[in-house]
């Protein structure tokens, strides 16, 4: 391709970049579970703008485009909860989700002192699942939100400051 892939803090300039790949990204899953109205298929680009001023997140670009993006928020007890982790479809199975994953894990810990690490998966989104636990999250508990669908909570603990 010739230009690597980057990954740095997103900007308010990249909202529409990542609103648009967000609902690329979302389709599979809606699909997965039958169900078009979830919340990334449905968010307005005013409320990523407030989560963009708001919480940590992170690009992944090549050249100007923005080919991935991961998101986070970190509460008063210390926890840092993690979404909306999208790679585009023509990236995706070369580790830029892991990258991504790194990159917000590791400034959710130096900007908000995270003590740890909690995110969500539908309980068939198995790619989603397979890369959580590769990178240290194991599942604490399942809710079940509908018939057709259990939301999966995994959680890691920040790796030990050596």
């Amino acid at each position: 391709m010739g230009t690597s892939v980057t990954i740095s803090t997103a900007t308010d300039d990249d909202a529409e970049q990542i609103l648009k790949l967000q609902y690329l990204c979302y389709q599979p899953e809606a699909e997965l579970y039958d169900d078009y109205g979830i919340e990334p298929l449905t968010q307005t680009l005013g409320s990523l703008r407030a989560e963009l001023a708001d919480g940590c997140v992170m690009v992944a670009r090549l050249g100007r485009e923005v080919v991935g993006s991961v998101r986070g928020t970190v509460d008063a007890d210390g926890t840092a909860k993690i979404g909306k982790l999208i790679v585009h479809p023509r990236l995706q199975r070369h580790g830029l989700g892991g990258r991504l994953l790194a990159a917000v894990e590791r400034r959710l810990a130096e900007d908000r002192s995270a003590k740890r690490y909690r995110l969500f998966a539908g309980h068939r989104s198995e790619a989603n699942l397979r890369l959580y636990r590769s990178h240290g999250y194991a599942p604490v508990g399942t809710e079940q939100l509908s018939q057709r669908l259990s939301l999966v909570t995994l959680e890691k603990e920040p790796a030990a400051v050596v």
